[in-house]
């Protein structure tokens, strides 16, 4: 991390101090926050370089029809022609441009500015149309005056937040009444799996933070050598019921709940095998637990 805070963890103490009114927890609370944005920004401004310096050509690959969307996300998102759609947590912007080529009128959100800069240069070599904002999520969503028809957040995304009711509540705030949050997310109990598949990881009932770099996933997912990332990161493990809940709680219509027993294309251990389609999934003969999840939760019409 270096030394100087980035521009989003002193907007969270400034509002805190504006908040603060004698209650010492509140500025206890913004500092932990301000400093969990500052390294993670750090950590996920080293993590794009490293994970797009496997990938080749993306500009191309987009180009020659190659999709970086998968059917499950596609099922949940539904027909996405003239739909307007937050991508929240966009990373490098690849599934956003993915969104935009089905007529979607896309805007990506990202902390990270070289994920905001890559995602700018790839919409503007491929043509593909796209708005890309680098700010801190929480940030963004609790501010911003723009309202769309979908909010929709994907593959390893929830677990970089420490709040996930704020996140949640941001999200209905930036839905228009009827809009609905599309998540396509790995599921919470993946990271209590060790190595062999066994339950060696992290309990899942531990909240964290956790604290390592963002690891290149893209390197190990490929079996090449994984690049060196010295900015540590804080994750944060939230169980599937508390993401239900924190929606529930946040005002949104739970309507679709599912679990899958494959991992869209990152091989979350090195005890999964191939499968079919960019899938990574238990070998044959092991009991299986879910590898990802996906969810649709709606804002009520009659809000205003």
């Amino acid at each position: 991390m270096s030394g100087q805070r980035s521009d989003d963890a002193d907007d969270i103490v400034r509002d805190a101090v504006e908040r603060f009114a004698g209650d010492h927890r509140v500025l206890f609370e913004a500092f932990a926050e301000a400093e969990h944005v500052a390294l993670n920004r750090a950590s996920w401004n080293q993590a794009p370089l490293n994970h797009n310096s496997h990938k080749g050509d993306q500009a191309e690959a987009l180009r020659r029809g190659e999709d970086p969307l998968f059917p499950e996300e596609l099922e949940l998102l539904g027909d996405l022609d003239g739909v307007s759609v937050a991508h929240l947590q966009c990373n490098a912007g690849q599934d956003s441009l993915g969104l935009a080529l089905r007529g979607a009128a896309v805007t990506g959100i990202d902390l990270s500015d070289t994920a905001i800069e890559f995602a700018r240069e790839l919409s503007g070599k491929t043509g593909i149309p796209a708005t890309f904002v680098r700010d801190e999520i929480l940030s963004w969503t609790h501010a911003t005056d723009e309202r769309f028809d979908v909010a929709f957040a994907s593959y390893g995304v929830l677990g970089w937040n420490r709040d996930l009711g704020a996140w949640m509540r941001g999200a209905h705030r930036v839905l228009k009444p009827g809009g609905r949050l599309v998540i396509m997310e790995f599921h919470p109990v993946v990271w209590s799996l060790g190595q062999t598949l066994a339950l060696t990881g992290d309990d899942y009932f531990a909240p964290g933070p956790f604290a390592e770099p963002v690891s290149d996933y893209v390197a190990e997912t490929l079996d090449r050598d994984p690049l060196p990332n010295e900015h540590v990161a804080h994750g944060f493990q939230h169980s599937l019921a508390e993401i239900v809940q924190a929606v529930v709680d946040a005002g949104l219509q739970l309507r679709t709940l599912r679990e899958y027993p494959h991992s869209n294309y990152a091989r979350l251990s090195p005890g999964l095998v191939a499968g079919p389609d960019r899938t990574w999934v238990f070998p044959q003969g092991k009991a299986r637990i879910p590898l990802m999840f996906g969810l649709v939760a709606d804002r009520p019409t009659n809000e205003a």
